[in-house]
């Protein structure tokens, strides 16, 4: 089986850097798998979750926040505003986050805050929507 080598970055780290044997992505307008010699693609990202395959069973699965894939015939890179394995996510953590941020954006003093909080506590949705889904 041939393969394709998939990066996954967001702005704290390097998540994933390897040879995988298919990677479905979140594109905007819908998911879309990749591997060897897929045709060059760019697309955006919604916020959702990416399964890495290899030897036809799924091997990772990582919660992504929107951003941005290149694909080619060789490489898919993922430009990730916010990365995190689904093993990472815990739900009880994301329930107090979300409560906390809803408080603060309660008692925000200005739009630009309020527009901050509201993309933080939609993030925290999704994450919350692909660990009810897993």
């Amino acid at each position: 089986m041939s393969t394709i080598t998939f990066e996954l970055v967001s702005p704290e780290r390097l998540v994933v850097s390897r040879p995988v044997g298919m990677v479905i992505v979140p594109g905007e307008e819908g998911d879309f798998g990749v591997l060897a010699g897929h045709a060059p693609l760019v697309s955006t990202l919604r916020p959702g979750l990416i399964t890495i395959h290899d030897n036809g069973a799924v091997t990772d699965r990582i919660f992504v926040g929107g951003g941005f894939a290149e694909v080619s015939a060789e490489r898919c890179t993922v430009l990730a505003e916010d990365a995190a394995p689904l093993t990472e996510l815990n739900q009880a953590a994301l329930d107090t986050e979300l409560q906390k941020l809803q408080g603060e954006l309660v008692v925000a003093p200005n739009e630009l805050e309020k527009k901050r909080l509201e993309k933080r506590i939609a993030l925290i949705r999704a994450k919350l929507t692909v660990l009810a889904a897993a």
